[in-house]
């Protein structure tokens, strides 16, 4: 009994233990704060350099021109007199190129009407005929554009609104 009461006494005699707990819910706290706001400012610094990048880098919606409708003979071959009526719709590279486009127009119509009337019902009813007069095309506009002088801005595209053979 000796001893228990020896031991009662020495806990009582030692100081009260200072609450470490509330010092590490401190510290844990800020920790974690100081994380957080610093985790903000890098992802705030970050979005707004990808979005300046990607403002940067953003495409350019597409121009087109539209040209006014053809109507053409086409060659006959054979089987009597075909006629030909297409819509055509340019893509063009930039804005400039469509003052370029209004600029040639004449010339532009001139050499499509030309390609147009050489080609014959049977060269222009399949799936590839038309892809292949739509690059005849593409070419042929091209031409007075002199794409060569002007840095390869030109006609990038032709695609055919409407497309009648009778």
């Amino acid at each position: 009994m000796a001893r228990d009461k020896a031991k009662v006494e020495a806990v009582a005699d030692e100081p009260p233990k200072k609450k470490k707990g509330k010092l590490f819910l401190v510290l844990g706290i800020l920790l974690a704060l100081g994380g957080v706001g610093g985790g903000a400012a890098w992802y705030f610094t970050q979005s707004d350099t990808k979005s300046a990048e990607h403002k940067e880098k953003k495409p350019q919606p597409p121009v087109f021109v539209t040209l006014e409708t053809f109507t053409v003979n086409l060659q006959a071959d054979g089987g009597g007199e075909h006629y030909l009526q297409v819509g055509i719709d340019l893509k063009v590279t930039d804005p400039t190129v469509v003052d370029m486009v209004k600029l040639h127009m004449p010339e532009i119509r001139n050499g499509v009407l030309l390609l147009l009337s050489s080609k014959s019902a049977e060269q222009i009813a399949s799936l590839e005929g038309k892809q292949k007069l739509g690059a005849e095309i593409q070419e042929q506009v091209n031409k007075p554009l002199n794409t060569n002088v002007t840095g390869g801005k030109g006609v990038t595209g032709v695609f055919f609104t409407s497309f009648v053979i009778q």
